[in-house]
């Protein structure tokens, strides 16, 4: 589905992507990777908004740069804002449907159907420009959607949606692959992609990082420089234990009652002590977790094993 050979855009004197060189058939990826990572420059290549500084960029085994012929296969679903704010949803929806190649009924009916899938059924004659964040988000959707896509592309598409909407889309991006039909989802946020698809691709600073599963993707976090904090019955005698292994660095009690926080080089080592060492001396473990940026952990430690810093 997707070939990238040795791909580098360079904005100047700014790299957007760094030589990143890719193959993967057809599915559904999660593009993984902090705010500035060069997640969008990717997907813009794809889409054909950016020709690579340079390398080679391949869909379906087509040049995507200015091919108006592949857009009909691609939907797009941008983080920017792209409407006119004194036109309904239908209206916008059905003239961005006429622009791949339909006739104006066909249009019409495609748009309004797409519009009622995402929830939009009882406001898409409305003005855009009295849309919630998360109305707009879902018009945005369904203008990706409406011309049957092959491969379908979103850039941060939870961005401004309640809880009851984000269950919604990810039912409908559920759905999407029960179909049997791609797609790529770019996010920051590790759990979003994750309740989608199980595959992932890591990028930063333009590099992109490692490729593979959410297992995966969760045992490395567990295996590289990292926080606990554990909560437990007694945790002085816990940090005793603790601070015997190699892997625990430091120690810091809470001023929560019961609480510790170990900074530790690999989490699994302590994760797999603990079980029988709480069965032996008694001692109960409450609760053991990390921090909500330990993805953030994992692309520091990648990038300091691209540099030869860890092993």
């Amino acid at each position: 589905m997707i070939e990238i050979e040795s791909a580098t855009k360079l904005y100047g004197n700014v790299i957007g992507i760094n030589d990143i060189t890719l193959q993967i058939p057809a599915g559904a990826y999660g593009l993984l990777g902090p705010n500035g990572s060069g997640k969008t420059t990717l997907l813009n290549l794809l889409t054909g908004q950016l020709r690579p500084t340079l390398g080679r960029v391949r869909i379906f085994d087509q040049n995507p740069w200015r091919n108006n012929q592949l857009l009909k296969l691609l939907g797009l679903c941008p983080a920017g804002e792209v409407y006119l704010p004194n036109v309904s949803a239908l209206d916008w929806v059905t003239y961005l449907v006429e622009l791949h190649g339909f006739g104006q009924k066909e249009a019409a009916q495609r748009a309004e159907e797409a519009l009622c899938r995402v929830g939009l059924q009882d406001a898409m004659r409305r003005k855009i420009g009295n849309y919630s964040l998360g109305m707009r988000q879902r018009t945005k959707l369904a203008q990706s959607i409406a011309h049957d896509p092959q491969l379908l592309i979103l850039d941060e598409p939870f961005n401004g949606l309640d809880p009851i909407a984000r269950y919604e889309m990810t039912r409908l991006l559920l759905d999407w692959i029960d179909d049997g039909r791609s797609l790529i989802i770019a996010s920051h946020i590790l759990h979003e992609v994750e309740a989608i698809t199980p595959d992932f691709l890591l990028i930063r600073g333009g590099r992109l990082l490692a490729s593979g599963s959410s297992q995966e993707i969760h045992r490395m976090l567990a295996e590289t420089p990292n926080e606990l904090t554990i909560c437990s019955s007694d945790p002085r005698r816990v940090a005793t234990r603790l601070l015997e292994l190699p892997a625990v660095k430091s120690i810091r009690f809470s001023a929560s009652e019961g609480t510790m926080t170990c900074a530790v080089d690999n989490a699994r080592a302590v994760c797999e002590l603990l079980p029988e060492w709480t069965r032996e001396t008694g001692v109960e473990i409450y609760e053991i977790r990390s921090p909500e940026d330990s993805l953030q952990a994992l692309f520091n430690a990648l990038m300091r094993m691209h540099r030869g810093e860890l092993k």
